[in-house]
């Protein structure tokens, strides 16, 4: 089944919808950003959150101490990272930490093939528009990745049928506004997503089908 991780969220009715949507993770960016979101109010949040969601920490090029006082403070399962961390940054967060990449063309998957990597985030070099897919598919021989990076509604299918990803990861391609998700939008999403691992969902009642 497709793992599905709901970013940039700023406020608990956002988490909770994409939790009630199906949602398997729930990321908070906590380094600049329009979705930037300080320590207490997260914490906040995700004490409403259930422990069976994984909460995951975006950050980038920030001090290790810090990103682990945060971690620890909010119980992270996850360190998400987007900046110039290299492989001996990471190793201090064990297996909790693992690297956004940003692509753009073929020869930026050697920065993935180098890092040794085994799981990975694939991002889009262009906030809120797709890369070409078939580098996706190029990214499978180094692990298994979340594919990010413009991803909508309208797209998610077509991602889907080409790439077969481990996961996914969406931002603004589900919001109303930076910070805030669009409730349709959100579940048309995950809606399909779900649709494309049960074909047989057509035909059934989708909640039938999850609870197998």
């Amino acid at each position: 089944m497709t793992k599905i991780k709901i970013c940039g969220l700023t406020n608990l009715e956002d988490a909770l919808l994409a939790i009630e949507c199906g949602a398997d993770a729930l990321g908070f960016i906590f380094s600049d950003s329009p979705r930037r979101i300080t320590k207490e109010k997260a914490k906040k949040i995700i004490q409403e959150i259930p422990l069976f969601v994984l909460k995951i920490g975006v950050f980038m090029n920030e001090e290790p101490e810090w990103v682990r006082e945060v971690a620890v403070e909010l119980n992270l399962d996850y360190l998400q990272f987007h900046g110039q961390e290299d492989h001996d940054y990471l190793k201090q967060f064990g297996g909790k930490a693992y690297k956004a990449f940003r692509i753009k063309e073929y020869s930026d998957l050697n920065q993935v093939a180098i890092s040794g990597h085994h799981f990975f985030l694939l991002d889009s070099a262009e906030k809120g528009k797709p890369f070409d897919w078939d580098m996706a598919i190029r990214a499978k021989q180094f692990g298994r990745f979340l594919l990010g990076g413009g991803l909508n509604p309208e797209n998610i299918e077509g991602a889907l049928k080409k790439v077969q990803p481990y996961g996914v990861d969406v931002c603004s391609g589900v919001e109303l506004y930076p910070g805030k998700k669009d409730p349709q939008k959100l579940r048309e999403f995950i809606r399909r997503i779900r649709q494309w691992d049960y074909p047989q969902a057509n035909s059934v009642n989708l909640a039938d089908v999850l609870s197998q």
